[in-house]
């Protein structure tokens, strides 16, 4: 059967453990990916995957960006974020940017089962207990951002995340092989999208939304 699911952690064990809580929703057709190099791998040839469990600080994952980054180039993928980090404002965050879930790993594997069919019915999970502190926190700055965000193209998006990094526009034309015209109509482009004024405004804006996780 084609694969529905990747579980994507570094922790061999853990992903064991969470194949075994899903099972009953999803089967034993899950893929596993121990860095988010290989989760963009198997999702680049995987049509057919409809969920990702994603850990916030696996290897080549900074804080949000991996969610940002699936959201952006996978819109019909949902992502789950799964951490061991359970600050209200961080599962706040991942949910303003898309997540269709926070399960931390302290979750009962019984409690994931339900959380998974949930979501495939189309509900977002988080923990009843953290709901109250989770839905005060206000994040309605990065709230505004998470939706333009959503307007960019995953190339406009692969553009803003260079500039956040402090490329110049001739790098980030050399690193994905187009002319210069191209990536100042790309910058252009973003920074209309992002109400910015300029590239550093929405490069530090990128940096500190992304970058939550400790």
């Amino acid at each position: 059967m084609p694969a529905r699911a990747i579980v994507a952690d570094d922790h061999p064990i853990f992903r064991s453990a969470l194949k075994h809580a899903v099972f009953e929703s999803l089967g034993d057709n899950i893929l596993e990916a121990s860095n988010f190099g290989e989760t963009e791998a198997l999702l680049s040839v995987h049509a057919e995957i409809e969920l990702v469990f994603l850990d916030l600080n696996m290897p080549g994952n900074m804080g949000l960006t991996g969610l940002t980054t699936l959201r952006n180039n996978y819109p019909d993928v949902l992502v789950i974020i799964v951490s061991a980090d359970e600050r209200s404002e961080i599962i706040k965050k991942a949910i303003d940017f898309g997540s269709s879930g926070y399960i931390p790993k302290s979750t009962p594997l019984p409690l994931i089962t339900s959380a998974v069919t949930q979501i495939l019915d189309g509900q977002i999970w988080v923990p009843e207990d953290m709901m109250n502190d989770v839905q005060e926190h206000d994040n309605s700055e990065f709230k505004g951002f998470a939706n333009r965000l959503a307007l960019l193209t995953p190339h406009q998006f692969r553009v803003l995340q260079m500039m956040a990094d402090g490329l110049l526009n001739k790098q980030i034309a050399y690193e994905l092989q187009v002319s210069e015209s191209t990536i100042k109509q790309h910058v252009s482009a973003v920074l209309n999208k992002l109400n910015f004024n300029n590239r550093t405004q929405a490069g530090v804006m990128f940096k500190s939304v992304m970058n939550t996780v400790e």
